[in-house]
């Protein structure tokens, strides 16, 4: 834990520098130069252009009179792009009339000019260029000579020390945004071993709020599908609070026999019930000071809500067989993969029993909807397996990643968990696991929406078996790139859209 408070420490201060940069320094740099130039190497007008990568021209709004104009001078061709292409000071005192103008820009500003010196702005780390200063017309005499070169070149030299310095600023900047998420993630290593994933945006918010959650005590209601880690998260909002040594009391109401469910929770003293040999403290007594976590609230029977809501809006209550009220100080965490608010329309939950339970509530969403965890997961839980199982397999083949990535996982995260369980197992070490190794359900999804090469290579070199699993493959991508949306997939295919149907009916497709 010493190092998190290291690079914590570290992290605010690399925040505090990057937010006392002004996000107008860049343009009130230029502006600057823009200014005293003319004054400084008596001239009539200065202009800075900066090359855009990949750029065919150069545009400029950092001039002597540019105040609303847009200064465009083509790469080639240009004073200017003669000067960013051979990285060398260019000067010409007798600029040729052009259409009625003597320089290329004129005819874009009205502006005539006699001669010019263009300098370059060199990047002082690679000495590419980043772009160029340009003079216009000399005051003290009719021609800009070495001397006037020199020093531009030396003021070049400058403005680029300070354009390099304020783009490093901004890099600086993006990495301390990095590091504060590298950082968070640390935090949440040292108390979940690293097992908690989150490469998803949608599992970057719920850490988010996690942390938001460790330092005020509300209760917190957790939504999501059976599998999808609300327990998990739960430890997480505990351990994360700092608070050492506090219990953590986990208690699933959809286990809890219905005439035991008031002595689990509220205890009972000896002789309470038949039975009652001896006297127990409750759940609401054994999570005193630290959290009471209830996974699958939405099971908990009416019969013993009302004594549990007086127990949460009191933090008191007694023990069967006893009139003595006993204080709880307890943090209330609960979980459910049911809609508690439908529940409560239809009778089945208490609605001043719902208000109770939580402040805040935390979304989890399926591993269906957060792509980008699988594979971090899969990776994880084949570090764990192979500790546990005592084994050394090697890893997953292309095809069996890509059909990890396209399966469903209607189990979540403990379904995959339990297929990599499974391909560990059932795989020598040293060697890669393969998609013939998983389960009936994902090798049944692999060849209804032929996921991955290996459905084609294992039917040889049969024509029509090919075409089929390609017609398979593209009317899977098809699906996935419209969203489910048959009539959008079938114009990508370019067929009709009954056409489509007739196909996944007659391949059996499951999209």
């Amino acid at each position: 834990m010493e190092s998190v408070k290291t690079l914590s420490l570290l992290q605010q201060r690399l925040t505090h520098v990057s937010g006392s940069w002004s996000v107008d320094e860049y343009n009130s740099l230029i502006t600057f130069y823009i200014r005293i130039l003319p004054r400084l190497m008596e001239v009539e007008r200065c202009t800075i252009f900066l090359k855009e990568p990949g750029a065919e021209s150069l545009l400029s709004m950092h001039g002597t009179g540019l105040e609303s104009n847009v200064i465009e001078a083509p790469l080639e061709g240009s004073i200017v792009g003669r000067v960013i292409a051979g990285g060398q000071s260019v000067i010409e005192n007798n600029l040729r009339v052009k259409n009625g103008y003597h320089h290329e820009a004129d005819e874009q500003t009205g502006f005539q000019s006699r001669n010019t010196l263009c300098t370059p702005i060199h990047n002082v780390s690679s000495n590419k260029v980043l772009g160029v200063i340009q003079l216009l017309n000399s005051l003290g005499s009719d021609f800009f000579d070495g001397e006037q070169q020199k020093e531009l070149e030396e003021i070049a030299g400058y403005l680029s020390i300070s354009i390099e310095s304020i783009l490093l600023k901004k890099k600086i900047a993006s990495i301390a945004r990095e590091f504060d998420s590298e950082v968070t993630r640390l935090e949440f290593d040292a108390v979940t071993d690293g097992r908690f994933i989150a490469e998803s945006p949608a599992m970057r918010e719920v850490l988010d709020l996690v942390l938001v959650l460790r330092d005020t005590p509300v209760n917190v209601l957790i939504q999501g599908e059976n599998g999808t880690g609300k327990e998990l998260v739960a430890k997480m909002i505990h351990e994360n609070a700092g608070k050492d040594g506090r219990p953590f009391i986990p208690v699933n109401c959809a286990c809890l026999p219905e005439a035991l469910v008031e002595s689990e929770f509220f205890g009972h003293e000896k002789g309470a019930f038949t039975g009652a040999d001896r006297s127990r403290k409750g759940r609401f007594e054994e999570a005193k000071g630290g959290v009471l976590f209830l996974d699958e609230i939405g099971e908990m029977p009416l019969i013993v809500q009302p004594k549990f809501l007086r127990a949460i809006q009191e933090q008191e209550g007694s023990r069967l067989g006893s009139s003595d009220i006993i204080p709880y100080d307890v943090r209330l965490i609960s979980a459910t993969n049911r809609n508690l608010a439908k529940e409560v329309e239809k009778g089945r939950f208490r609605e001043d029993l719902f208000f109770r339970i939580f402040s805040v509530e935390i979304e989890i969403p399926p591993l269906r909807e957060r792509k980008e965890d699988i594979l971090p997961l899969a990776l994880s839980f084949l570090e764990d397996t192979n500790r546990k199982f005592k084994k050394n397999v090697a890893g997953f083949s292309p095809d069996l990643l890509a059909l990890l990535e396209e399966y469903p996982w209607p189990g979540n995260v403990r379904q995959l968990l339990k297929e990599v369980e499974r391909l560990v197992a059932l795989t020598k070490d040293n060697l890669i696991m393969e998609v013939e190794t998983c389960s009936r359900e994902l090798l049944a999804f692999s060849r209804s929406n032929y996921v991955g090469d290996a459905a084609a290579a294992s039917d040889g070199y049969s024509l029509p078996d090919q075409v089929t699993a390609l017609e398979k493959r593209l009317i899977h991508k098809a699906m996935k790139k419209a969203a489910g949306n048959k009539t959008q997939a079938a114009g990508l295919l370019h067929i009709t859209r009954q056409g489509l149907l007739k196909k996944i009916k007659r391949y059996e497709l499951m999209l």
